[in-house]
Order: structure tokens, then C-alpha cells, then sequence
């Protein structure tokens, strides 16, 4: 019987070469197998090896705080290379995380590239295929006409591709091949048999494995118990025994970066939903309770980080905890996803899947609506979310945004009008302005597009935009104001604060005065058409 070896930490770094391609499943919230990754960091404070790594993240491995996961390597002459679908990010109070800063002061060749694609390459790279070709990143910073993922001067053009097939242009994305995978489980039995019982997702365990097991590379996993061989339920196996070299224990290991463990996210119990907070009234609130009535019952939405996160907590409160079926790039299928720094995970979900399966639903466009934040919006009605606009690279990247948002059939965007110091206020059911941000958020062009407007309207997708003050429509003729707030002055407050000309519909509409009050609305939502096969029965 095949028998992977037990390690410590330490030890297993022992297992990574000279300039070898690591790969890390791992979330910035989830399953990061940290005690690994600072076991190779510790083993080049001592000997200065291992070095020259590339490190590849479908999804970012680390916290906010850069005490965990990516920062126990982002050491000059250790990390020369990074390929990530995002990163760990933190407050602008606060100092970057480690990898930033390397970013930053051009100490490391840096590419940020769509997670759903990073998962496929790993896929392609364990079938020996040469890559995958797809339309995910056309037109926007992944681009190799515009950024090619880079991510500062020192990184140069790799990975990427234009290519026609059939007379329509492709994106190719060349395969990353590991030497390494570094996963994590919850149990790991004496054959290498992997389960998940605690994990928030197995994100992607598997497709990592196999990518570096059949190309000669060494699989390592990290986990919080050893079992017997033969003693955990096969239909219970993510990842087999097979596939694994060397298991690492780690007693600590975190479900989350801030969780040390709840089984309501790994699906081991359901919590009843009273014990979510409350959203509180502000205008965040207004903006996700307009966003909400966006969406119908029965059908199946994705959403991101930010204000649009709050959207399946205003549907809790209005009694509409199931009525919408969410799906999250990290896996969980259903629930209820959670806000902030454990935002990636559910109470209560359905279902885990793989990343890499829930990026098929996803790239596949197989849902009804994504809503998604946004840091800028230019005329063309493009976005920009992965890069603050006046300092580059200090967000989290594009993570699975670019994913998500290529193949969507409707898209609504949620975010404030401007930034900066405001001293806006909800007054009896009224919006009231009393001093704006110094910074609007609609320019004439974005700093580098994360999502493509033009696009958008060749493909046919719905595309609105949410804000505290007005909704908006992308349409041909250009941007085009739908509604405003109730106390809001479409020409001092609206139109006066875009950086271009705003076209207004000349049915424009005074959003709803229940929005910008405590008490709950009262949402009505409309029925998800049945698939017209089912009508006929």
C-alpha cells in the first residue's frame, strides 16, 4: 500500500527545489496551508534555500495583515516570481502586506490572472495539454494588448496570447506546470486519503494534485488529524492517497483566517438564520436593498466582495433567506455567504464544491445575475476593481471577477457615487447631500479595465449600476441615469459629479422613499421563469 511520509513543517520544505513552480490551493479567507509555507520560509532564514520559486495562487493565500500565508515566502532571492488570482490586501492605514511591498519596489516579476483560469491551467498542465483558450480577459488589463496581467515594470510579457480560432478572437493561456503542490484537508489517513469534513471548501485540492503527481512533481498536504489507512468513508475522499507524498500535521490549523472553527460553513450543521447580525441602516443598506430588487425567486446569482455582499442579508431580514440560490468562487453552492474578511464562505450551504467545478458554472454564464463592487466606471461604462485609482496594486486583484463577469447574462454593479470624506445623510425617507467626496468614481477612462462596457454590449449583457444617489444603464447610446434618490438634484448631485456627459432616460424615475427607512421594505420578489421544456408539462 502506498504510504506518503509524515513530516514536520521544516522538514517538508526540504522536499522544494532551487527555482522549482510551487502551487498553493489556498483562499485569502480559507484553507491556507500556512504552517507548510512557513516552513519554507524558516528553512531560508537558515540556509538561504530555497531559492528562485515561483509561486502560483489560483486564489490568494494569506490574511489582510500579512501574517499568514504568501508573506511567509515573499522574501527576495526565495520568491522571484508570483502568479496569483488575487492577493492578500489590508487597510490603507495599515502597512501592505509583505508581497506588496516586493510588488511595489519591483523585486519580483508579478502577474495577477483571472482564478478561474489558473484553476483550468492546472487542469491542462495534469492532462499535458498546452493551455486553455478562452474569452475570459479580452478587452480588459489581462489583455496582453493592455497589461498582460503584469503587475510592475519588472515583470515581462508571459502566459498570455491572442489567437484566432474560427474567426473570433481567443485569449490563450499557456499551462503552469508545478513541481510542488502544497494543499490542505482536514484528515489525512496513513494511505494519503484526503477528506474535508471542516473545510469551508476543498478549493482546489484535487486539480493541484494531479497537475504536479502527473507531471513528476511531489504533493504535499497539510492537515489538522492523521486517521487510520482504510478508515475514512471513500465517498468521503476528495483527494485519494495515491496522489499524495508528504503529510504535515498541523493540530492549529485555522478553518479560517478568522475562524478556528464552525461547522455551520463547512455543512456539518445548520445554524438557525437569527443568529446573523443585522444589517445596519445606512447607505451601504440603501444600495444592496435597490440591488435586491434586482434579483427573482428560484433563480441562481453570484456576488463579490463589498457592498453587493450585503445583498443576501437585506433578503434574510425581508424573509427571503432561500430564495435565491448563491454561488461563490471559492465552492459553496447555497446559504447564507458571510460579510467581511470571512467573505468566500456560507452558513449553511447546500453544497462545497471544487472551485475549479464552480468556475465551469460560472465561465459558462449557467446563472441568472452577478453583483459585483466597483472602484471606477468611465464612459464607455468599463470598470475598474482591481487597482486604486492614484496608487497601483494595493487592492486584492481580480480574483474571479473577470470570470464571473465574461459570460453573465446580467450584471449589476454596487458602489458609492464618490469617494472620500462626505457628509451625506438619510433624512425621512430622503437623500440629503451636504458635502460630497472630493473624488468622483465616473471618469473618462478607467485605470485599467477589469470589466469591458463595449464588450458587454456585443455580448448583449445587462449591465446596471447602483449607487446611494442613482441607478444607471449601460445602453448604446452611452450611460444612461434610470432613477435617483428622493431628495437627490440630478443636475447638482448626478450629473455635475461624472468627469463625462451622463445621458438621463426621459422616463427617469424617483427610487422608492422605503429604501432610505429603517423598517423593513416588504420585498416582493418575482418568480424565476421555469426552463421553457417544464412549461409544457
Amino acid at each position: 500500500m502506498h504510504r506518503p511520509r509524515i513530516l514536520t513543517a521544516r522538514d517538508a520544505a526540504e522536499l522544494v527545489r532551487d527555482g522549482d513552480v510551487v502551487s498553493v490551493s489556498s483562499s485569502s479567507g480559507l484553507g491556507c496551508p500556512d504552517d507548510v509555507l512557513r516552513g519554507i520560509g524558516q528553512r531560508y532564514e537558515e540556509t538561504q534555500a530555497p531559492s528562485g520559486l515561483t509561486s502560483v495562487h489560483p486564489i490568494a493565500a494569506g490574511d489582510m495583515w500579512g501574517i499568514r500565508g504568501i508573506d511567509h515566502i515573499a522574501r527576495p532571492g526565495l520568491l522571484a516570481r508570483v502568479v496569483a488570482g488575487s492577493y492578500p490586501s489590508g487597510p490603507s492605514s495599515a502597512e501592505p502586506p509583505r508581497i506588496w511591498q516586493m510588488i511595489e519596489n519591483n523585486e519580483i516579476e508579478a502577474y495577477n490572472l483571472p482564478s478561474g483560469v489558473l484553476f483550468q491551467l492546472h487542469r491542462a498542465a495534469a492532462t499535458k495539454q498546452p493551455g486553455v483558450l478562452t474569452k475570459v480577459g479580452l478587452d480588459i488589463f489581462a489583455d496582453p494588448r493592455r497589461d498582460g496581467g503584469r503587475m510592475n515594470a519588472s515583470t515581462p510579457p508571459a502566459f498570455v496570447r491572442v489567437e484566432e480560432f474560427r474567426g473570433e478572437e481567443w485569449l490563450f493561456y499557456e499551462a503552469l506546470v508545478p513541481d510542488v503542490a502544497i494543499i490542505r484537508a482536514t484528515t489525512a489517513d496513513t494511505a494519503g486519503n484526503l477528506t474535508f469534513e471542516e473545510e469551508a471548501s476543498p478549493l482546489g485540492a484535487l486539480d493541484l494534485a494531479y497537475a504536479a503527481h502527473n507531471n513528476g512533481g511531489i504533493v504535499i498536504a497539510q492537515v489538522k488529524y492523521v486517521a487510520e489507512a482504510g478508515s475514512r468513508d471513500p465517498r468521503m475522499v476528495r483527494v485519494p492517497g495515491i496522489l499524495v507524498d508528504a503529510i504535515v500535521v498541523a493540530p492549529g490549523q485555522l478553518q479560517t483566517t478568522q475562524t478556528p472553527y464552525d461547522p455551520a460553513i463547512s455543512g456539518e450543521l445548520r445554524r438557525p438564520l437569527d443568529a446573523l447580525p443585522p444589517v445596519a441602516f445606512g447607505l451601504e443598506k440603501v444600495m444592496a436593498r435597490r440591488a435586491a430588487t434586482e434579483l427573482r425567486s428560484g433563480e441562481t446569482a453570484n456576488l463579490g466582495f463589498g457592498v453587493s455582499a450585503l445583498v443576501p442579508h437585506v433578503l434574510v431580514e425581508e424573509g427571503h433567506a432561500k430564495a435565491v440560490s448563491w454561488v461563490i468562487e471559492q465552492g459553496a453552492v447555497g446559504g447564507v455567504p458571510l460579510l467581511d474578511f470571512v467573505f468566500g464562505v456560507a452558513q449553511n450551504p447546500d453544497a462545497l464544491m471544487q472551485s475549479t467545478d464552480q468556475f465551469t458554472l460560472l465561465q459558462g454564464g449557467g446563472f441568472q445575475h452577478c453583483l459585483m463592487s466597483f472602484l471606477e466606471i468611465d464612459r464607455h461604462g468599463s470598470v475598474n476593481v482591481h487597482t486604486l485609482p492614484k496608487r497601483r496594486h494595493v487592492t486584492a486583484g481580480v480574483g474571479g471577477f473577470a470570470d464571473i463577469t465574461s459570460a453573465a447574462p446580467a450584471i449589476v454593479f454596487v458602489g458609492s457615487f464618490t469617494a472620500g470624506r462626505r457628509d451625506i445623510e438619510i433624512i425621512d425617507g430622503t437623500l440629503q447631500i451636504r458635502a460630497d467626496g472630493p473624488h468622483t468614481k465616473l471618469v473618462q477612462e478607467v485605470t485599467s479595465p477589469t470589466f469591458s462596457g463595449p464588450r458587454a454590449l456585443a455580448t448583449g449583457q445587462r449591465v446596471l449600476y447602483v449607487t446611494e444617489r442613482a441607478v444607471l444603464e449601460l445602453r448604446p447610446a452611452g450611460l444612461t441615469v434610470t432613477e435617483i434618490a428622493p431628495g437627490v438634484d440630478l443636475a447638482q448631485d448626478v450629473l455635475a459629479k461624472a468627469d463625462f456627459e451622463l445621458l438621463v432616460d426621459p422616463d427617469l424615475r424617483v427610487m422608492d422613499s422605503a429604501f432610505f427607512r429603517p423598517e423593513r421594505l416588504g420585498l416582493e420578489l418575482a418568480e424565476q421563469p421555469t426552463h421553457p421544456r417544464l412549461q409544457a408539462l
